[in-house]
């Protein structure tokens, strides 16, 4: 096993290491299946114990694929999260297989255990906020999947902190603990600051956060004014292009370079300078990374424990200066307007 540091899950007693894999297949393939279980296995190694999921990557099939690749591993020593809220399964969709009613949550719950091959999840997370359930609804069935012992903890995943707040306060009334929100968190994408990390410290929530590479801009690998390297994340129609475009503008990839030398002066790579400046924030209590191959794993997993000195910290605010986007009123992935009907 590698070295890794943990942290409590928010105010709860559950400790999570400090990098979760994040099991995010894009095609769900045979080729990348395998690569995908490589990639479990080489968190293992790498002392990561936190996998998070969710049950609309791949349409099921990256539950699967981590439940095969969990299999015969110590269910105590694991962590395992996946996420309620988009469809899944084959089509047509029915109406009630989006959002957070009692009926879709109650469905999805045992369609994710399932895949996984487990019989709970340490952490079940509402992908999105539904403003068309009522949040009373979701939270009582968020309690009873809880006291069913499905779940040990709730979370939410994009949520404001205003939907936070209401939602902490139901789970108090109902006895489960809402321990962790999932926010899109990265030195080029702070939105999270302002608001959400401020109320989610107040009330012992923690972090866990999702592209702290900025979807690969913040390895260097994007360079200002030349074309975008074949089969990257940015030329990918179905993972994740429309989500980086907003970062590979010539000014924001000019800024990112200047991370290079600072990332040099401290032994690192782009991407665990990154990675580690996340986890400088007190409220995040884990980074989730991605890989599409092993040796990713490992390179990011040198990014726990690092304590990066204040005064590079300012370096590299200064480095990327006005190019953060830091307004909290921007939702990412925002929660579609209404569901057809």
């Amino acid at each position: 096993m590698g070295s890794m540091d943990f942290r409590h899950l928010g105010r709860s007693g559950m400790q999570i290491s400090e990098i979760t894999y994040g099991n995010w297949l894009t095609h769900g393939s045979q080729v990348e299946n395998d690569v995908a279980t490589q990639c479990v296995r080489a968190a293992l190694d790498n002392g990561i114990t936190s996998f998070d999921t969710a049950d609309a990557y791949a349409n099921g099939k990256a539950e699967e694929v981590l439940g095969a690749a969990l299999k015969g591993e110590r269910r105590e020593s694991l962590e395992i999260f996946t996420k309620v809220y988009w469809p899944t399964g084959p089509e047509p969709k029915g109406k009630n297989d989006t959002g957070l009613s009692r009926k879709h949550m109650m469905e999805s719950i045992n369609g994710s255990l399932r895949r996984l091959q487990t019989d709970y999840v340490d952490l079940y997370q509402a992908h999105r906020y539904d403003s068309f359930t009522p949040l009373e609804e979701t939270m009582q069935a968020f309690a009873d999947i809880v006291h069913s012992g499905k779940a040990h903890y709730v979370g939410v995943s994009e949520w404001t902190a205003e939907q936070i707040r209401a939602a902490h306060a139901l789970a108090v009334d109902l006895g489960i603990s809402l321990v962790s929100n999932q926010p899109q968190y990265s030195m080029l994408w702070r939105v999270i600051e302002a608001e959400v990390v401020p109320t989610c410290e107040e009330l012992g929530i923690g972090q866990i956060v999702w592209s702290p590479i900025a979807q690969g801009v913040l390895t260097g690998k994007y360079k200002p004014g030349q074309p975008l390297p074949a089969g990257s994340r940015a030329t990918d129609e179905k993972g994740g292009a429309d989500m980086i475009s907003r970062f590979l503008n010539d000014e924001t990839l000019a800024r990112v370079q200047a991370l290079e030398p600072i990332a040099a002066d401290l032994g690192l790579s782009m991407a665990q300078l990154a990675v580690a400046w996340v986890l400088q924030n007190p409220n995040v209590s884990s980074a989730i990374i991605g890989a599409s191959r092993p040796e990713q794993v490992a390179e990011n997993v040198k990014a726990a424990g690092l304590t990066i000195p204040a005064d590079v910290m300012t370096r590299i605010d200064e480095a990327l200066g006005d190019v953060v986007v830091r307004d909290p009123q921007i939702v990412t992935r925002s929660t579609p307007a209404r569901r057809v009907v």
